[in-house]
């Protein structure tokens, strides 16, 4: 993880895993003051935390307001503004000439403690906060982010489905293809390179995977799928080529249709999509960075975080035996 204070994505992962939220508020022990069903916390408190005065505060809001806004700082005006003097004027000796008051929820009091450089207790609370994401992350992944894939309740449909698309491609490569056998593995790899710009051994290495490790078994369901479809596109327009040609296809022309395969328009955005989810989910969960990708890495969604790390993900070994019973009478078939 990097230096939270100038990473824009790696502040809205943390302030998009709850669990993380949850667990700093009781940690901090700061009251807040509930209002409209969130704790909410002026300028003045947050500068007594964080030890800075009130004129930092309002540097940091000008220079990073987008950013803050829409972690929550909100200000309150009108009827809202009313409310919150009739339940707290008293305590924070709010003038009765106030027209407006801006106020901080807990999300974005953490934002702010994430971009401050000026406060001690600003850079202790960032160290905090990574320690519980990492312990977080370990914690719901069974102490590894390896196979965090598979916790996705999507991954166990889309891996039974795969063998089935990747016979009709490896079943190509053997009638439409003159070439030996590595044509196979270097295929395989080349439609890698099309889809997320790394061969297989490149996306070992960075996912630090041994020789025997199956690479698909930590791809994402999103990224299998469209493998599935691009092998089994490829597939069919081999053997178009090939009983146009009445021969097998030299590999120059497999060069040549992959190629063209590759950059069709109905790729493009489906590729674009996989790159994204790919770069960004292991960037921020298994904190592996793809070169070739970094510009492709955006946030995490909260809806991610639910897949993969929420109530709903659960290890493989989980799904397969609340399933057991459809695998065996498959195999029974």
């Amino acid at each position: 993880m990097k230096d939270l204070t100038s990473s824009n994505i790696d502040r809205q992962n943390v302030l998009n895993n709850i669990t993380v939220l949850e667990n700093l508020r009781s940690y901090l022990g700061v009251p807040g003051m509930l209002f409209q069903e969130e704790y909410k916390y002026t300028k003045q408190q947050i500068s007594e935390f964080y030890q800075i005065d009130v004129a930092t505060i309002e540097r940091y809001l000008e220079n990073n307001e987008n950013e803050l806004k829409h972690n929550g700082y909100t200000v309150l005006k009108g009827k809202n503004l009313k409310e919150f003097k009739k339940e707290f004027g008293h305590i924070l000796n709010l003038s009765s000439n106030t027209a407006h008051l801006g106020v901080f929820n807990f999300r974005s009091f953490l934002n702010l403690g994430m971009l401050l450089v000026e406060s001690e207790i600003a850079k202790a609370l960032r160290s905090k906060i990574l320690d519980i994401v990492i312990d977080s992350l370990n914690e719901k992944a069974g102490g590894s982010t390896k196979y965090i894939n598979q916790r996705d309740e999507d991954f166990l449909n889309t891996i039974l489905k795969e063998p089935h698309y990747r016979k009709e491609f490896t079943n190509a490569l053997n009638l439409y293809l003159d070439l030996g056998n590595f044509k196979y593995p270097v295929y395989t790899s080349k439609i890698y390179e099309c889809i997320f710009k790394e061969n297989a051994t490149e996306y070992k290495k960075i996912l630090n995977l041994s020789e025997k490790d199956n690479a698909r078994d930590t791809m994402y369901s999103e990224v299998l799928k469209l493998i599935a479809s691009f092998e089994n596109g490829l597939a069919h327009e081999m053997k178009k080529r090939s009983e146009s040609l009445e021969r097998k296809l030299k590999k120059h022309e497999m060069d040549e249709l992959l190629n063209e395969f590759s950059i069709h328009p109905l790729f493009k955005p489906l590729i674009e999509d996989a790159r994204i989810k790919m770069a960004s989910r292991d960037y921020g969960f298994r904190k592996v960075f793809h070169e070739n990708l970094k510009n492709y890495i955006s946030t995490i969604s909260q809806s991610d975080f639910e897949r993969f790390l929420g109530e709903k993900s659960k290890a493989l070994e989980e799904r397969i035996e609340e399933n057991i019973d459809v695998f065996k009478r498959l195999k029974n078939r």
